[in-house]
């Protein structure tokens, strides 16, 4: 293994560097090259470990995770010595950005989270599943190297075993409900088959396909059928019944953390469920306007079950509810030019979710693309219960995922020049997320909700999110049990049942992400209020927005900072 000397740079060249300052500016010189020197140093510790992972598995052993911290640790305090006030723009937005991210990670390495490697979706599971779905073996050593991960992964699934027994052992684990989903999950992978294993998606057409067969046969399914006895017959009758992480040892004080980081601000629990509930007030006035002008006859619950059960709500087959979201697709595209002056070169297509992982999943999402790897971003529905997918969300879920939403805004990001890796490959829930949900709200202005329903889907979704700022903390800091926060979702949202118990799930396997969209996306609306207001008639929405994406994923406070200039200098 290579090791890597973080602190060369600042013992043995700090002193020798003769420090000069561009006197018009106040940029110092000698604090860009540490920060520079930093980056490489972080660069390098990151494409170690995933040159690494290309032929094994992340691991989580002893040595590991003590050698990890060390890194960080050095990292995270030679960053402390870079004076901000002497740094460019670019590079104060580097500084800040690789401050939450080292911080984060350095704080689930001494929290011990690995120990909880599991959420309602399958947490590692899954994550095995992404690592493959888009794996292409471009050449020989990438066929190596990918069948000496698999030699591997019986392994990987025997310590994720030992570290979730550690962690039931040290009041860090998880709830019943979760690992009742992942046992299913691991049932469905058993009963698939080595053939058709997403595990052997890679090696179609490869002459390690019969060598790889073996390993799966004979090694890691019956790793997973352990770790499936283990959670069933050990795991699931001593875990906790009750769903909050603060019921874990140091729960509450890992939740504020989360909740600081999901929303890349000062923010307290009890100050997020205040928002929360504010929000759901707000939203619940303008649905009740939406019924009122229908000339529903029935109560606010009465609309909800007509919503959910009137057929001409559903689609009858996964083609017609695809063909749905298509053609919303190419709506939202059309009106990019009126609110964009840069797009990116990269397509997407609409896809449904993956059989392998659908039962459990949100109602969509978007999966990236890359023109490097010649794969478009896929625009993911869910087509798994179509009784519980309504047309109506359909314009405000497209907004969301494709365009102008998580498509437009990561593909940019992508193409971005001159920037550290870690600015174009990170991806803060806040922001990005943020964005997603403002895209919702932009779909409006631009014409997109053509009737009274799919204007309600948008309210429906916004209440959503309004409700995570509620139930996250309830359940997490709170004390409120999963009937509750059900039972919250289903008096304000339009949401179908089962999305409901899916989404309820996935908060309590993912305490504090769910509570970034929504702050994120008042953060956007207040500082276009701001800048509207402050600019007048040389407010311009093109270049607004412009502003907003063109640093890639970063946080709300630096957001904040670079939309205040940005008003300063069109002032």
């Amino acid at each position: 293994m290579r090791i890597i000397f973080l602190g060369i740079f600042i013992c043995c060249n700090y002193l020798s560097i003769t420090q000069t300052s561009n006197i018009s500016t106040g940029i110092d010189i000698t604090n860009s090259q540490e920060l520079s020197k930093i980056i490489e140093d972080y660069h390098s510790f990151k494409d170690e470990r995933n040159e690494k992972h290309k032929s094994q598995w992340p691991d989580f052993l002893p040595e590991t995770v003590k050698s990890n911290k060390k890194v960080l640790n050095d990292l995270i305090r030679q960053l402390k010595m870079i004076e901000k006030d002497k740094l460019s723009a670019s590079e104060l937005i580097n500084k800040e950005m690789l401050a939450l991210i080292l911080d984060d990670e350095l704080f689930n390495l001494e929290y011990e989270s690995y120990l909880m490697p599991l959420n309602s979706e399958g947490g590692f599971l899954t994550s095995m599943v992404y690592a493959t779905s888009s794996l292409r073996l471009k050449d020989q050593k990438a066929e190596e190297d990918y069948l000496n991960k698999l030699k591997s992964t019986a392994n990987f699934i025997h310590e994720k075993k030992e570290l979730l027994a550690r962690g039931l052992s040290e009041n860090k684990g998880l709830p019943k409900v979760i690992i009742e989903k992942c046992i299913g999950i691991l049932e469905q992978h058993l009963s698939t088959g080595a053939s058709d294993l997403f595990l052997m998606n890679p090696l179609q057409d490869s002459k390690n396909m019969e060598e790889g067969l073996r390993i799966t046969e004979e090694e890691i399914l019956p790793a997973f059928q352990s770790l499936h006895n283990y959670l069933k017959n050990e795991y699931l009758t001593n875990c906790k019944k009750v769903v909050g992480v603060h019921y874990n040892e140091g729960g509450k004080e890992y939740y504020e953390q989360r909740v600081r980081y999901f929303t890349t601000l000062e923010m307290t629990p009890q100050e997020v469920f205040d928002v929360g509930q504010s929000e759901v007030k707000r939203i619940r006035r303008e649905m009740e306007q939406i019924i009122e002008d229908l000339n529903f006859e029935g109560s606010f619950s009465d609309f909800f079950e007509f919503l959910r059960t009137d057929p001409q709500f559903y689609a009858e087959t996964p083609e017609e509810l695809l063909q749905h979201a298509a053609w919303y697709s190419k709506k939202a595209e059309e009106i990019l030019p009126k609110y964009f002056t840069h797009l990116p070169r990269l397509p997407f297509t609409v896809n449904p979710v993956p059989a392998a992982i659908a039962p459990n999943y949100t109602t969509g999402r978007y999966s990236g693309g890359s023109m490097e790897n010649q794969r478009s971003g896929q625009y993911w529905v869910n087509t798994y219960d179509l009784p519980s997918r309504p047309i109506f969300v359909l314009p405000s879920l497209t907004l969301h995922e494709a365009v102008p939403g998580h498509h437009l805004q990561i593909s940019i990001a992508q193409e971005l020049k001159g920037l550290p890796k870690f600015r174009t490959n990170t991806y803060l829930s806040a922001f990005g997320e943020g964005w997603g949900l403002y895209s919702e709200y932009l779909g409006k202005e631009a014409g997109i909700y053509t009737t009274a329903y799919q204007d309600f889907g948008r309210l429906t979704y916004e209440m959503w999110r309004a409700c995570r700022l509620v139930v996250d903390p309830g359940m997490h800091y709170f004390g409120w049990t999963r009937e509750e926060a059900f039972e919250f979702m289903k008096t304000n949202t339009a949401l179908s049942l089962h999305e409901i118990g899916t989404e309820i799930n996935r908060y309590i396997g993912w305490p504090g992400q769910a509570v970034s969209y929504k702050i994120g996306e008042l953060k956007i609306r207040e500082l276009r209020k701001t800048a509207e207001k402050e600019l007048g008639d040389k407010f311009d929405i093109r270049l607004f927005h412009d502003v907003l994406l063109k640093n890639g994923s970063i946080p709300l406070t630096t957001l904040e900072r670079i939309v205040h200039q940005h008003i300063s200098e069109s002032k």
